[in-house]
């Protein structure tokens, strides 16, 4: 798998070279860490996932409870009352899991609730990055903080502080506050 994916990008860099292809890669990570909406969209999201979490550990405790009630009284319980409790315990072991897909599963209501909240959010970083693309000519804008793994990147071809710019925001500045020349066009020849 890893030999594929070297070839294939040996010929994705010896067909930009020979195209003459111009490439930069971007730090999303950094560029979101200077939206403040985003800073706030992530603190709502942990707050929630730690909220429903300790619902979860609650849960968890009164069922470990119930479970040690009924082993120390197992003994003095009739056939019916000991697959009673027994099953009472499985019950409730399996609405704690129901709640806890419902919540943190795949399309759940925290996965929901990130679409929500941070979706739009990307949506503008991915739009900044695409006007900067035409802008200036670029054919490929790789992210390096995803899966994509870089051998090495030259600092001349990080873009991710004019991306920050074009959002409106300072470089650096990870208090969110808009820069004076706000969708200020910055030249990229310059740098």
């Amino acid at each position: 798998m890893k030999k594929l994916l070297i070839a294939c990008s040996l010929v994705l860099f010896s067909v930009m070279a020979h195209a003459q292809t111009k490439f930069c890669f971007v730090d999303s990570e950094y560029i979101l860490k200077h939206i403040p909406e985003y800073k706030s969209a992530q603190q709502q999201l942990d707050d929630l996932s730690e909220q429903w979490q300790k619902e979860v550990d609650t849960k968890y405790a009164e069922i470990e409870k119930l479970y040690k009630s009924y082993q120390a009284e197992q003994v003095l319980l009739s056939e019916d009352m000991r697959k009673k409790r027994e099953q009472e315990i499985v019950d409730k072991e399996k609405a704690v899991k129901d709640f806890q897909k419902q919540k943190f599963g795949f399309q759940g209501d925290l996965f929901k609730r990130r679409e929500e909240l941070v979706k739009p959010i990307q949506d503008r970083v991915f739009e900044a990055v695409n006007k900067y693309a035409e802008q200036y000519s670029y054919g490929v804008i790789f992210d390096k903080s995803g899966d994509a793994t870089m051998l090495y990147s030259s600092s001349k071809l990080d873009k991710s502080a004019d991306i920050v710019t074009a959002l409106g925001y300072k470089p650096g500045d990870f208090s969110g506050e808009k820069s004076a020349k706000s969708g200020a066009k910055t030249d990229p020849k310059k740098k």
